[in-house]
């Protein structure tokens, strides 16, 4: 009876394994292919049955394609974007997060449900608003559209997020500091921020990765200013050739430097990562 129950155990085990291995193959079949082919010439890319392995390998794509475009600005004008958006919503979020965590005063809670309410509204359906208002207030071809939201703890995920983290850590620290004459700012920077390391990584990979992908609005409130689009917008306008990469090597190894920062991001942090979503899952 025993040796079937264990039996039963180790095929079931294996019956998950084996589908989360074929699930995770299906999920990199597209990350390979983009590598794959760029490290082709264009004549290996039209090889029918397709070959997964190019023979001879032509890393030179890679150099090839910053001089047919004008990559180098568009990393640049992605990582300003990136940057101000991990470090706004990273300390702005975490700002609010701590107010409606750790603080009590008159309409918390319904402020915090109405913050949770905006959740359910698409970027889509704000879009033209929003386009307008840039338009009058002289920010369209400008980074501010792209940034300055970003520094006024605009992302209610993220807020939510920090706050169910923040709820997790023990009240008696606070007080202990009150006690010591720290003030509210304080507690946040000294003691809340430390010891909230795990959900701060998991904001700053979410933000990451959505300034880094960001594509709609740089394409939408930067569309006169060419001088300022991002990787993603870049890409995009060089996908159909145009004259400048009419090869699809160049444009897959445009892809695969685009998505290389990512993993390299989540690798890095995927310990914090994981911690930090769990933890704030079950707190509070």
């Amino acid at each position: 009876m025993l040796n079937s129950i264990r039996l039963q155990n180790v095929v079931r085990r294996l019956s998950i394994h084996t589908v989360l291995l074929a699930g995770s193959l299906i999920m990199v079949i597209p990350l390979l292919w983009t590598l794959s082919t760029s490290l082709k010439t264009p004549q290996q890319i039209a090889i029918w049955p397709p070959e997964w392995i190019p023979n001879p390998v032509k890393w030179s794509n890679y150099i090839e394609v910053f001089g047919a475009a004008p990559v180098t600005l568009w990393i640049r004008n992605s990582l300003v974007i990136v940057v101000a958006n991990v470090l706004g919503s990273v300390v702005t979020c975490s700002l609010v997060a701590y107010g409606f965590a750790r603080m009590r005063f008159p309409g918390r809670d319904a402020l915090f449900i109405l913050l949770l309410s905006t959740l359910m509204m698409p970027y889509i359906v704000r879009l033209i608003p929003l386009y307008v208002f840039y338009s009058q207030i002289g920010w369209l071809n400008t980074f501010l559209p792209v940034t300055v939201p970003q520094l006024l703890a605009r992302n209610p995920f993220f807020i939510f997020l920090l706050r169910q983290f923040f709820r997790g850590i023990p009240f008696e620290l606070s007080d202990a500091a009150r006690i010591d004459g720290c003030g509210e700012f304080g507690i946040w920077w000294r003691i809340i921020m430390p010891l909230s390391k795990p959900a701060l990584a998991a904001v700053a990979i979410f933000a990451f990765r959505d300034a880094w992908d960001n594509f709609l609005a740089p394409l939408i409130y930067l569309a006169g200013a060419p001088h300022l689009r991002p990787l993603a917008v870049g890409l995009y306008t060089l996908r159909g050739g145009g004259g400048q990469l009419p090869d699809t090597n160049y444009l897959m190894a445009l892809s695969t430097l685009m998505v290389i920062p990512m993993l390299i991001m989540f690798a890095i942090g995927q310990r914090y990562f994981i911690r930090g979503v769990t933890l704030s899952g079950i707190k509070g």
